[in-house]
């Protein structure tokens, strides 16, 4: 079973096109081989700059024959229907034709035989339709390899193309040679094979400056280890683990950390073949910045890797990848970064001194006056008007999580102000972070620093939440107006399309709320923002009525949404639940466990939604629970059938004193004792003792139905009992609806 090598040598691949590139090629060329009917044992792909590899261990030599058939139009049909079927066969003579007919007069079950092809009728569902069937023979391994690796070039996903000379093919970039080899114990054999003028052979090239000559290889594990010895490690795994172990062994003798970026590791170890790592300094004069500018500003202009002091945290040093050895041990090249980088940082240095004297002047609220004049949304106003809504928002939820009303509302006027910094305009990844330096500039509470830079989180699944409680008032009110102004304008997600991130607003309100413990009864808390946005987006389009030839024209620009302010809230507060349902599901917690809960009432408090839900969810895992849930389902389907049977409802006069059992009676009593345990567990929020007391409930109801006849012919009998049937659904009901549970 030979095993497949396959390298496509090109000019510089992109690093962050590299990961996906391996993946594409491993899956095209294995699916495609598959497809033609080769097996494999295993199979892995390589990238460095200049090349992408892949090694198929174990491939079958070739594919097996196998019988195909295809079936014919129904006996009877027109002339032209049977010559069409036979001339798809390379058969066109009227032998054939006559040899049909027969077929059609003999019966099903005769068949004839020509040019390879079997022909004959068959009985399909009490008709009869002609069928030919052929054997196709098996082809060789290297055939097939050749076709898929054509197919597989010719038809590559790269996110951008090129051409190149006179050639059609597209490539990431000009595409150089084929390496394409078939190695067995016999050997190793060049698939034949040509793409646009390309033919593939045996050899590579190493390291473009410290081994360029081409060599022939034989095996992976060849190409592998002459790869390494001309300067090039194939594994992008292996760069990054030793561009890694190389700087962080560099600071450490230094007494220095390395900042960890596994995004910018990942990047650099696309860059390079030959990783040489080179630890240079920054100099005293930008010693100063803040370390997020440092950072920033190195990794997106010079994809360095920043060394801070453990104990100051500032950033001292960096590091920078090499791609070769020299004789000079790298000086020349940390010379030339050193030059760059301080060029750079120059930049940076002026943009936050150039921010610290506007604040120092006019404040942090001067710095944001200019967002009157920037666009939140046409329909929604300026970044002015959002922060203005934000900051009575903040105000209005201040109070919910701990926070002062006033401090909530100072933060929220000054969170966006660094949108108009010099720095953010040059680095937006670090709006928030300035904001909270300026404001601590500006002389401004640290409450009211820390928003600044809190208040977007949490951006992602990962990211932390805040729980300062003016930083969680104003991250809460940022939020929400996000979403309350999408919904009063209709752009709500659609799909996979969610060109305004609702869906991660949305989830950040869930973190915050769950995270911080908050109880908030959102249907309420949604109702005045949402408002606000309903007149922002109506105030805003009348003013743009002047651009319209009459005010019919109105309805076209869309003043906001059909719905009245209630149904938007419910609308987006039903949005909330389901980004719920994703989150917890993520933390364990079954959909159906969560539905039955968002069924209860005051299911708007998030946090009192999410404990019933933990704890349902921790008793249908027990034994009890999982056998009440049979019971309770019992019980509810036998109550519904006589009430659609009856046409009455079953709901009132369950009475103790027509009990004929011991059973019976154990049940009155079980239930008595459940609700008094449950009623005031639910009041306090003690769910845990509610859905304890509602599991108890297990043994009365299982031997209730074992040892009662609910359908007895003693029709006062039958009422009361199916009356005790609607305590046990009511009971159970306080607790969650159960109902809704999937078996």
């Amino acid at each position: 079973m030979p095993d497949l090598l396959l390298e496509l040598f090109s000019e510089e691949i992109p690093a962050r096109m590299q990961a996906r590139a391996r993946e594409d090629l491993r899956r095209l060329v294995t699916d495609g081989l598959v497809e033609a009917g080769l097996t494999y044992a295993g199979a892995g792909a390589f990238s460095t700059p200049r090349r992408l590899v892949l090694t198929v261990q174990g491939l079958t030599g070739e594919s097996r024959a196998v019988r195909e058939e295809r079936k014919g139009p129904a006996m009877g049909a027109p002339s032209a229907a049977l010559e069409g079927f036979l001339k798809a066969f390379g058969v066109d003579h009227p032998t054939a034709k006559e040899a049909l007919d027969s077929l059609a007069l003999s019966g099903p079950g005769r068949a004839f035989e020509l040019n390879g092809v079997k022909f004959e009728n068959r009985d399909v569902k009490g008709k009869q339709f002609y069928f030919a069937s052929w054997e196709k023979p098996g082809r060789l391994a290297a055939a097939i390899v050749a076709e898929v690796v054509e197919s597989t070039i010719r038809s590559f996903p790269w996110p951008k193309s090129m051409r190149w000379g006179s050639g059609t093919l597209r490539w990431v970039r000009p595409l150089h040679s084929i390496l394409c080899l078939l190695t067995d114990e016999g050997g190793a054999e060049v698939v034949p094979l040509e793409v646009d003028g390309i033919a593939a052979g045996n050899t590579t090239a190493g390291h473009r400056f410290m081994a360029p000559a081409r060599f022939a290889v034989s095996s992976f594990d060849d190409c592998r280890a002459r790869l390494h010895r001309a300067f090039v490690l194939l594994d992008p795994a292996e760069r990054e683990a030793q561009i890694w172990h190389d700087a962080t062994t560099a600071a450490f003798a230094q007494g220095l950390e390395v900042v960890p970026d596994p995004a910018l590791l990942a990047e650099v170890a696309g860059l390079v073949e030959w990783p040489v790592v080179l630890m240079g300094s920054i100099s005293a004069d930008f010693l100063g910045l803040p370390p997020e500018v440092l950072q920033t500003s190195m990794k997106e202009h010079q994809k360095f890797f920043s060394v801070r002091n453990p104990g100051t945290g500032r950033i001292e040093k960096f590091v920078t990848v090499a791609n070769r050895e020299t004789a000079d041990h790298g000086a020349t090249i940390l010379a030339g970064n050193q030059k760059v980088l301080a060029a750079r940082l120059s930049d940076a240095k002026f943009f936050w001194e150039n921010d610290l004297r506007v604040v120092h002047d006019v404040g942090l609220e001067g710095m944001a006056a200019g967002l009157a004049d920037v666009t939140f949304h046409n329909r929604l106003g300026s970044q002015a008007d959002r922060v203005a809504r934000i900051e009575a928002l903040s105000r209005d939820i201040a109070p919910l999580v701990g926070a002062s009303p006033d401090l909530a509302a100072e933060a929220a006027r000054v969170a966006k102000a660094d949108l108009q910094s010099a720095m953010v305009g040059e680095f937006p990844e670090l709006q928030g972070t300035m904001g909270g330096y300026y404001a601590r500039a500006a002389g401004l509470p640290e409450a009211v620093a820390a928003a600044c830079k809190a208040h977007y989180s949490p951006l992602g699944p990962s990211d932390e939440v805040p729980t300062d409680p003016v930083s969680v008032a104003v991250a809460l009110a940022d939020k929400i107006d996000t979403l309350t102004g999408f919904w009063a304008i209709d752009e709500k997600p659609t799909g996979s399309k969610d060109p305004f991130a609702l869906r991660r607003a949305a989830l950040g309100v869930i973190r915050l709320v769950l995270g911080n413990r908050v109880t908030v009864k959102l249907e309420t808390v949604l109702h005045d923002p949402m408002d606000r946005c309903l007149v922002a987006a109506r105030s805003h389009t009348i003013d743009d009525i002047k651009d319209f030839d009459s005010i019919d024209d109105v309805d076209s620009i869309g003043m906001s949404s059909t719905k009245s302010c209630p149904e938007l809230v419910l609308d987006l507060l039903s949005f909330l639940h389901d980004r719920l349902k994703v989150y917890l599901r993520d933390q364990g917690i079954r959909h159906d466990v969560i539905d039955a809960c968002l069924a209860m009432p005051g299911n708007d408090d998030l946090t009192l939604l999410v404990k019933r839900a933990e704890a349902l969810s921790a008793v249908l895992k027990t034994e009890d629970g999982a056998n009440l849930l049979a019971g309770f389902r019992r019980a509810n389907n036998i109550l519904t059938q006589a009430e659609e049977k009856d046409g009455v409802e079953y709901s009132y006069g369950a009475d103790p004193k027509f009990a004929e059992t011991g059973a019976e009676r154990a049940l009155f009593t079980a239930l008595d004792q459940a609700e008094a345990t449950i009623t005031p567990a639910l009041q306090s929020e003690d769910f845990a003792t509610a859905m304890a007391a509602m599991a108890a409930l297990r043994a009365p109801i299982d031997a209730f139905f074992t040892d009662v006849q609910v359908n007895s012919d003693n029709p006062v009998l039958r009422r009361n009992r199916l009356n005790l049937l609607h305590r046990i659904r009511s009971v159970c009901g306080q607790v969650a609806d159960l109902a809704r549970i999937e078996g």
